[in-house]
């Protein structure tokens, strides 16, 4: 299950979330506009995310994962053959509007519920070892990406990762069980679990928005900020490879080492990796570059872990999905929001930006405190 599930996520990622950063400027060329209104485009698609992940983790509550993931496959297939045929912006942006539906439907989140559905509180282990499958996305789709786009064209890249959705992910995606399991585990209800309860429901966006601002944000721009912390083209390519293994490690940490102690443990710890990373940088310098882009890696495996177990240890898994999917809403705005806001603050700021970064992880840090790790304490 969770080889089936993790492969068909490192596919759904691969063919979407991590398209931009190989074909971003080829689809701009296609399609007669800039680099920059493709990533808006791409924004307008995690924004969609956003919002559709309540209702799809209601869904998945209901009536299991299988049919919602299934179906991603589809809608991403189609999103691709759409922005394979674009010619204009009008186009590119519909494109990017079917994708977003998709990733609504086929990323982490709904994963992960379709995970908690079938094994309640036992769904720690297998969303662990998805996140470590998954892990190599971009290890796998930048290459693969350069690659054909090289060989066959972007449009053609574009049909290929389309064509990978329906022959590869979508049967493997067809593996799960039919339904949940009994209702012990997702006990379907008509009552959305709304907000409730709110202190800890908003601790907990306040925590995941701001994790995820820093990882949009280090995603877009990390080798500029290395640039501007003075560190050399060799440094920052070098260090910039760092974050995917450091990713791993950390995951595989968190399965050896930590599965038994609670997931708020671990997103402590993570939230804390950053801003020790960013310490170590302003006091040693640019010899530092690799020092700190593990320290992100790291701590960016184990939040994305704690995304999905922290809610099913402090809320229990009934009305999992909805819970995530509301949780995540705020960190996708985040994340869709992060490049540009972060890119603007370094103009400013220079490498100083790296406070701000810092910053927020330790206020998730201080938020993550002061959450009760027994939801009966």
């Amino acid at each position: 299950m969770v080889a089936a599930l993790g492969t068909a996520q490192t596919l759904a990622w691969g063919s979407s979330y991590y398209l931009p950063a190989i074909l971003a400027d080829p689809i701009a060329v296609g399609a007669g506009v800039s680099r920059s209104f493709v990533f808006a485009a791409f924004s307008g698609a995690l924004l969609i995310a956003a919002f559709g992940g309540p209702a799809v983790g209601r869904r998945i509550d209901r009536h299991g994962g299988r049919g919602v993931l299934v179906l991603s496959n589809i809608v991403l297939a189609a999103g691709l053959a759409v922005l394979a045929m674009t010619n204009s912006a009008v186009l590119l942006c519909a494109a990017w509007a079917i994708l977003g539906v998709g990733m609504t439907l086929g990323l982490y989140d709904a994963a992960f519920a379709a995970l908690t559905a079938l094994y309640g509180r036992d769904a720690r282990g297998p969303i662990t070892g998805i996140t470590l499958l998954a892990g190599f996305a971009s290890t796998v789709s930048w290459p693969l990406s350069t690659v054909l786009n090289e060989s066959l064209g972007w449009r053609e890249t574009l049909l290929v990762w389309a064509a990978l959705n329906l022959l590869i992910g979508l049967p493997l995606n067809l593996l799960l069980p039919v339904a949940a399991r009994p209702s012990q585990f997702a006990r379907p209800t008509a009552r959305s679990v709304g907000w409730k309860p709110y202190k800890e429901m908003t601790l907990l966006a306040f925590v995941f928005a701001a994790a995820w601002f820093v990882t949009g944000a280090m995603a877009a721009h990390l080798p500029r900020l290395l640039e501007l912390a003075g560190a050399t083209s060799l440094q920052v390519i070098a260090s910039a490879a760092l974050v995917g293994p450091a990713q791993v490690a950390a995951r595989l940490v968190e399965f050896l080492m930590l599965r038994r102690s609670h997931p708020l443990i671990s997103a402590r710890i993570a939230a804390l990796l950053h801003p020790v990373g960013a310490v170590i940088l302003g006091a040693v310098g640019p010899a530092a570059a690799a020092a700190f882009a593990i320290c992100y890696g790291a701590g960016n495996g184990l939040l994305t872990i704690a995304r999905g177990t922290v809610p099913l240890a402090v809320f229990g898994p009934d009305g999992y999905g909805e819970r995530t999917g509301l949780l995540g809403a705020p960190a996708r705005a985040a994340q869709a929001l992060a490049p540009l806001l972060f890119g603007l603050l370094l103009d400013r700021m220079g490498a100083s930006v790296i406070i701000v970064s810092a910053a927020l992880c330790l206020a998730a840090f201080a938020a993550l405190l002061v959450l009760r790790t027994s939801r009966r304490e």
